[in-house]
């Protein structure tokens, strides 16, 4: 009884702004679209713009559709565009595979570092996450990958996750890339953005 006369009366708008109010719903009800897209197989989702990085209205301005149509020349393309990589992390995360991603974007930034000291760190943290077997977001690499990897540890430079790097690239580009180009949520995207010039 006192659990719901409490909650009832800490929810009753009254006292609370109203424009607090309407900014809380639309968050609201813009995360259950993004949450909604990507609970959905990838084959399903239509409204794509929830999981673009801005604002999405803003995003899909921006993107052309001579750009989103150029994702499909190459994986690399893809890559290159920072609404590609956001359009791509959420088809994989549909397939549950946004690890392969995240592993790539971590060795992107790691050839980034600079300082010795956050080198061999940032390579150990990176190793654990996605490399280590039992890893929290572990890669589908083979055994011979892992392990020259791991020796790659005991002196960690810029090159120590060339191999496993491209491993995965070349299991996203032969695997999950020709199905994103066929997904209903690249599809739709191409067809919003071809829209938007009519």
């Amino acid at each position: 009884m006192w659990n719901s006369l409490t909650y009832s009366l800490s929810d009753h708008p009254v006292g609370k702004d109203p424009q607090a109010m309407r900014t809380g719903q639309r968050q609201n009800k813009g995360m259950r679209t993004r949450l909604g897209c990507l609970s959905h197989k990838s084959d399903s989702c239509s409204d794509f713009t929830a999981i673009l990085p801005d604002k999405p209205n803003r995003a899909l301005k921006r993107l052309s559709t001579e750009e989103a149509t150029r994702w499909a020349d190459s994986f690399d393309v893809l890559l290159s565009h920072k609404y590609g990589v956001a359009a791509f992390r959420a088809f994989l995360k549909t397939e549950f595979s946004e690890e392969n991603l995240e592993f790539w974007l971590a060795c992107e930034e790691f050839k980034k570092t600079r300082s010795t000291a956050k080198l061999v760190s940032k390579a150990h943290r990176i190793f654990e996450e996605f490399v280590d077997v039992q890893a929290p977001r572990e890669v589908n690499i083979d055994f011979q990958t892992r392990e020259a990897t791991r020796k790659n540890m005991q002196e960690p430079s810029l090159t120590c996750f060339d191999q496993a790097q491209g491993k995965v690239h070349s299991l996203m580009e032969k695997d999950s890339y020709p199905r994103f180009l066929r997904s209903k949520m690249y599809l739709d995207l191409l067809s919003q953005s071809q829209r938007r010039l009519s």
